[in-house]
């Protein structure tokens, strides 16, 4: 994309304006670290431009608390202050969903999960945000608790000019097929390999 000239032009019937501001649906997937952070820093640039941010996490703890979530809870704060930036939602659907398998059972955690997309299907339909981080979504459609049919649906036909991000490693190739920018996180290196855990400010 030399000097930011994309090398075709889509016969689509829209002008440069109406295509270049079309809302996107983002999916980063791949086994490489960074997905999520590449997420929140759109959150971070979407908030600087005025947008609605809401992050929905999938597939973390509810007890655990991490960083990006603590700067973008301030940073609405801040704008809710001073109307600078924009609103910011934060939740984790329903009782969380812990790695180690200790927070209730699958029944539960399906059923959490389950309800967290019915609120995203709902908020879509109310055009609620500008921008939603469906962190770790893939999983829950990998494990066949929400559905990926109603999911490919309800992103594909949600109104108005709501972007849409989502992470998780093996994303669905028909979420992939859907998506209209996706970057696939190649695992090169990293400390875990050699017997390293995670430190702040690196993982948290």
């Amino acid at each position: 994309m030399a000097q930011g000239k994309p090398p075709v032009v889509a016969e689509d019937g829209l002008t440069t304006r109406q295509r270049r501001n079309r809302p996107l649906l983002v999916v980063h997937t791949g086994d490489g670290k960074g997905k999520s952070t590449a997420a929140f820093g759109l959150a971070l640039r979407g908030w600087n431009q005025g947008w609605d941010i809401g992050v929905f996490q999938f597939v973390k703890s509810a007890k655990w608390r991490i960083g990006e979530q603590t700067v973008l809870e301030r940073l609405g704060a801040l704008h809710a202050e001073t109307g600078e930036g924009g609103p910011v939602e934060w939740h984790k659907m329903g009782a969380g969903w812990s790695w180690s398998r200790k927070e209730g059972s699958e029944e539960d955690h399906a059923a959490a999960a389950g309800e967290g997309w019915a609120e995203i299907r709902r908020r879509l339909a109310e055009q609620r945000h500008g921008l939603y981080v469906l962190d770790e979504f893939t999983y829950p459609i990998q494990w066949g608790w929400v559905d990926l049919d109603e999911v490919l649906t309800t992103l594909a036909n949600r109104p108005g000019h709501q972007h849409v991000v989502i992470t998780g490693r093996r994303a669905d190739r028909r979420l992939v097929d859907l998506a209209d920018l996706v970057t696939d996180m190649t695992a090169v290196k990293h400390p875990f390999h050699t017997g390293q855990k995670g430190q702040r400010g690196i993982e948290w």
